[in-house]
């Protein structure tokens, strides 16, 4: 552990002691990539960029890393092939209410990012269309 930054000490002037006395000491040399330039970006090298690269290299899904708008039309787009995975009716309507009360609360919510355009989506009518999917063999 390092030892803590003295009164009256500059952070930065600290910082900087540290490091010289480090490579003084020769704690620096023989790490890995020493003289090999650094990897080269696309330019999309923000922290949001970097998180997004860690998630997806996890196998995650980033649709949690966007607003709740754009999550939730995300969502809707995908609806119809997430319901053909359901075989329950009930837990159509499940999803069908889950969704709807998060597109009403986004609505409810200040508009702190992009609007969301949908409309809550009607139950009956997405369990009807859900049913023909079953009977067409889909």
């Amino acid at each position: 552990m390092t030892e803590r930054k003295p009164t009256g000490v500059s952070f930065e002037s600290w910082v900087d002691r540290q490091v010289r006395a480090a490579e003084a000491k020769g704690e620096f040399d023989d790490l890995p990539g020493a003289g090999k330039p650094l990897p080269k970006t696309d330019g999309d090298d923000t922290a949001l960029a970097w998180v997004v690269n860690k998630v997806r290299a996890g196998g995650h899904d980033v649709s949690a890393l966007l607003p709740p708008s754009l999550a939730i039309a995300k969502e809707l787009d995908d609806l119809p092939d997430t319901l053909a995975r359901v075989r329950r009716e009930a837990r159509v309507r499940e999803i069908v209410e889950d969704l709807n009360e998060r597109i009403r609360a986004e609505h409810r919510r200040p508009a702190g990012g992009p609007v969301l355009r949908a409309r809550p989506m009607d139950v009956e009518e997405t369990v009807a269309s859900w049913r023909e999917g079953l009977s067409s063999g889909s």
